[in-house]
């Protein structure tokens, strides 16, 4: 509106100046009306017609220009009306901006204390694994120790097992029997095994084997009766030679002679006993006859 009463206001003073413009001119020429270049004065009417035709004119450019400047002026509230809506949408992007940056800055605080578990966890993970490296070191360690410690318990339960190694035999199982005389050794089978310890001693053939080296005791009694041409006698055999002789003689009564020894012997030697020539033993429930024997330590 500031405008369009600036636009009126130049047009009246234009007019005005027109009018005395025309005034001026009018008197100037009553003054030199005898010269030369003399020329009637203009018809009042005429300048008036003219006057309104330009002044019509005027209007209707006013008009259009006041037309022009309300378009403008529609143009420029809108513009403004965009400007604070865009001026409202940058204030609130620039909040949205500034919260993104603060949650950005959060997740990255969040981040960096992320990457510190992280390393520690990294750290303590190392940490693990030397420690289970180093105990699986000590366990192997320990499991070829107790590998070790189970042979040596495996050899000893061997060595002791085969340490409980005793047999003590009679002749006969039951009622009475009498062996001999004969001309030549005889091997005599001591069939009633009532200890063995180990089964190294066969009842069935009378020989004693041995089941690991070491060395070993054995002993054997007889019983026999005196008589002038008999003796009472046995011999102990180890493999084919033999090593202590149980022997007496007498005309006349019971004698129990005995012998024993400690032997070496090595796996698969065999140890019995045979009856000594001319002589002769009895035995019966009692047991009076026995053949005995011990390991007294593995070598």
């Amino acid at each position: 509106m500031l405008r369009m009463k600036t636009a009126g206001v130049v047009l009246l003073l234009l007019w005005s100046g027109q009018c005395v413009a025309a005034a001026a001119s009018s008197a100037a020429l009553q003054t030199t009306g005898t010269g030369k270049d003399y020329q009637p004065p203009l018809d009042i009417h005429t300048v008036l017609r003219e006057m309104s035709s330009l002044i019509a004119e005027q209007r209707v450019e006013l008009k259009c220009t006041k037309t022009q400047l309300e378009t403008m002026e529609g143009r420029l509230r809108d513009s403004e009306k965009t400007m604070e809506e865009q001026r409202s949408e940058l204030t609130h992007t620039k909040t949205q901006l500034e919260a993104v940056e603060k949650k950005a800055e959060a997740m990255e605080e969040r981040l960096r204390a992320s990457e510190k578990k992280a390393e520690a966890l990294e750290s303590r993970l190392r940490e693990s694994e030397n420690l289970v490296n180093q105990l699986k070191i000590e366990n192997k360690a320990q499991a070829m120790s107790l590998n070790r410690t189970v042979t040596a318990v495996s050899d000893l339960k061997k060595e002791r097992e085969q340490s409980r190694v005793s047999f003590s035999a009679s002749l006969v199982t039951k009622g009475s029997e009498t062996f001999g005389p004969t001309a030549v050794d005889s091997p005599l089978v001591f069939r009633n095994d009532f200890t063995n310890i180990g089964n190294a001693y066969s009842a069935n053939t009378g020989v004693f084997t041995a089941p690991t080296r070491g060395v070993y005791f054995f002993v054997v009694f007889v019983l026999g009766e005196g008589h002038a041409s008999t003796d009472q006698g046995a011999w102990l055999f180890k493999n084919d030679k033999h090593f202590a002789l149980a022997w007496s003689r007498q005309s006349r009564g019971y004698s129990k002679p005995s012998n024993g020894a400690s032997v070496l012997l090595e796996k698969g030697d065999e140890v019995y006993v045979k009856l000594f020539p001319s002589s002769w033993v009895h035995d019966n429930q009692n047991n009076h006859c026995v053949f005995s024997g011990h390991l007294l330590f593995p070598m």
